[in-house]
């Protein structure tokens, strides 16, 4: 690898996904780091110079035992020009509004192509040629109920007990309602 080669920094619980998305990125010319943890990451770019700084990361919202977006945030501070972009498996509306305003450049989706991420990264719009306007589907009821609790425990800062009095709902209700994966459509 040579030092002309953008860095790329991948924070990643999901070990797989994390291998996969590095050897891909590699292939399309990144110098690629991964890591499982955000504070591996954070400490490593703290100690980068000016010439070895990451140009780009793709940080996971959910990763284990930490909230990606706190990631997100303490990386800006570290290095305010790096470019960032935040996967998910668990997107809602309220999440990515909070990932642009920490300073991401884009909020994806999983499944995301490669294609995507690197547009993503490169801020071009990727609009696939199979995409009309007939196909977008209006949010089913269940999908609005799931972005708005995930808009009011982002308000809460992720406290349950909190969240659920705003909400109207018992802890425990508001907990299994957060244990389900969010519905797609």
């Amino acid at each position: 690898m040579t030092d002309t080669q953008p860095h790329l920094m991948i924070i990643d619980d999901d070990q797989r996904f994390r291998d996969r998305l590095a050897l891909s990125m590699s292939k399309r010319g990144y110098q690629v780091l991964a890591f499982a943890e955000g504070q591996q990451a954070i400490k490593y770019l703290s100690t980068q110079t000016e010439d070895q700084a990451i140009k780009y990361a793709i940080v996971d919202l959910k990763l284990a035992g930490e909230w990606g977006l706190n990631v997100v945030e303490e990386l800006i501070t570290i290095q305010p020009q790096l470019i960032i972009i935040v996967l998910t498996a668990y997107g809602s509306i309220a999440t990515a509004i909070e990932a642009l305003k920490l300073g991401a450049l884009n909020y994806l989706q999983k499944p995301v192509s490669i294609d995507e991420i690197e547009n993503a990264l490169l801020n071009k719009s990727y609009l696939p040629e199979q995409t009309k306007a007939d196909d977008v589907e209006t949010a089913s009821l269940a999908r609005v109920e799931w972005e708005h609790i995930n808009r009011v425990l982002t308000e809460c800062d992720g406290n349950i007990r909190q969240s659920a009095q705003k909400l109207g709902m018992h802890r425990r209700t508001l907990q299994r309602k957060l244990a389900k994966f969010p519905v797609l459509k």
